[in-house]
């Protein structure tokens, strides 16, 4: 759900992708994000997350799904690594004229987990990780990571939420990810695309010492109100970097296109079915 549905991994050391990332921080924030809506409500519901919620998310992007989890009632904080993307997260969580209460029981990190630590706060009782793995090679390490500092955070017994995409065949927007496999193979990327394998997250939950407590499936489809805003929302994933550096810009927009005409519609939306998978597991 760091910066995107999958955290972003470069092609090699000190390449920078050529994209404004505070144009693409803003398109995540307006465009993608609310995709994964109907999964945080269904992880949040499922684990009755409420008042007496102390709940961490790792990546948490331009936090929505922090706002939704404070709607209930929950204490949070945030974590990520993206400046861009926490600038929208505190805008739309710490706003001028929040009352003392509110500003008190959310809390919005710059850097990893470890950086959240305080001596006197209360352990957390959730931790979430929405970002979507199963999709680039390399993502289930940095997820680990991530929980390696996190986990020791978190009260006994704690909910671990762990997301990852669906089988291929049941995650549309697949066929359209490829594309950024294709424009990259020039560069045989290490962070470039992969079809989700099944036990992903049971993996992650295991090298993690973690143990699981129940999953679910919920399906989020990808709509957009035309090709445009289609392309910007993908493309504020990440998950094109690796063909932006090997290609260009122009190039993979135009590819990118091309790949979405199937899932256009008559009045000019773009419809994409997806499944998501999530996993629950416990801190020992």
């Amino acid at each position: 759900m760091t910066p995107t549905l999958v955290r972003q991994h470069l092609p090699h050391a000190g390449a920078v992708p050529r994209a404004d990332l505070r144009a693409r921080a803003r398109d995540w924030s307006e465009i993608q994000e609310r995709m994964l809506v109907p999964l945080f409500e269904a992880v949040y519901e499922r684990l009755d997350v409420g008042p007496a919620t102390r709940l961490l998310g790792l990546g948490c992007g331009s936090g929505l799904a922090l706002l939704m989890a404070a709607s209930r009632g929950a204490t949070i904080t945030g974590v990520d690594t993206s400046a861009d993307r926490l600038v929208l997260a505190r805008e739309r969580l710490l706003p001028d004229g929040r009352d003392a209460h509110a500003r008190t029981s959310t809390r919005i990190v710059d850097g990893s987990p470890a950086d959240t630590a305080r001596a006197d706060a209360p352990r957390y009782t959730v931790l979430t990780a929405f970002e979507p793995i199963g999709c680039l090679a390399g993502d289930a390490e940095g997820l680990g990571e991530q929980l390696a500092e996190a986990t020791p955070l978190a009260e006994r017994g704690a909910a671990v939420v762990l997301v990852g995409w669906g089988p291929p065949e049941r995650c549309t927007t697949a066929s359209v990810l490829r594309v950024a496999t294709k424009l990259a193979e020039p560069l045989r990327a290490a962070g470039a695309w992969r079809p989700a394998h099944r036990d992903d997250l049971e993996q992650v939950a295991q090298r993690a010492g973690l143990r699981p407590d129940g999953s679910g499936r919920v399906a989020c489809p990808f709509g957009y109100a035309d090709v445009d805003s289609a392309v910007r929302g993908l493309l504020s994933t990440g998950l094109f970097d690796p063909a932006i550096t090997a290609t260009d810009r122009v190039q993979v927009d135009k590819e990118l296109a091309e790949a979405l005409h199937p899932y256009q519609r008559q009045d000019g939306t773009v419809w994409m079915p997806n499944v998501f998978r999530y996993l629950i597991a416990r801190t020992p």
